[in-house]
């Protein structure tokens, strides 16, 4: 992050713990489909494979008062026996000029099968410095406008965990049988 006047942070966590009713035991086996997983994950049209365990995210515009960000986040994933790891390793931002170099997002998120279930954290970070456009809005109410857009992403994230990967397990479990 380069030295500047004025730097806003924003930052969200969201936790999940989702029961998984109809064959959970399966579950660390599903999260080793690390390409099908990630795609339920994340919307398969904003999403692109780069190579094995590396894929480009185009996160759908945000408007943050005068700006309309649009950020391209590159993910790496992990496994660990039963976990899978999605961490941010990169971000470009489109359609806002003069911000760029002094913008960072990060990412840190894991999911992990239970006997029951699957648990897991996705914390997302942003720091800018305070673009000019902006400047004679005070800092705190852009950094918890900011705190709301990001917790957006996250529970919509949360929401399509909830749902669009536990269908895609069931019908991966269906392939499988």
């Amino acid at each position: 992050m380069p030295n500047s006047a004025m730097v806003l942070a924003f930052k969200a966590v969201q936790n999940l713990d989702l029961p998984v009713i109809e064959q959970p035991e399966r579950l660390p086996h599903y999260l080793r489909q690390e390409a099908r997983v990630v795609g339920a994950l994340l919307s398969a049209d904003q999403l692109t494979t780069l190579q094995a365990g590396s894929y480009s995210y185009a996160v759908k515009p945000l408007q943050l008062f005068q700006l309309c960000i649009k950020p391209v986040v590159e993910l790496k994933a992990q496994q660990a026996p039963g976990r899978l790891e999605l961490d941010s390793v990169h971000c470009d931002l489109e359609g806002v000029p003069g911000i760029t170099d002094d913008f960072e997002l990060k990412l840190r998120s894991w999911l992990q099968a239970e006997p029951n279930g699957l648990v897991g954290e996705a914390e997302l970070e942003v720091q800018v410095s305070h673009p000019a456009v902006l400047r004679l809005i005070p800092a705190r109410v852009l950094e918890a406008t900011g705190e709301s857009l990001l917790n957006g992403i996250l529970l919509t994230i949360k929401g399509r965990v909830g749902q669009q990967l536990v269908r895609d397990f069931h019908s991966w479990c269906h392939e499988q049988n």
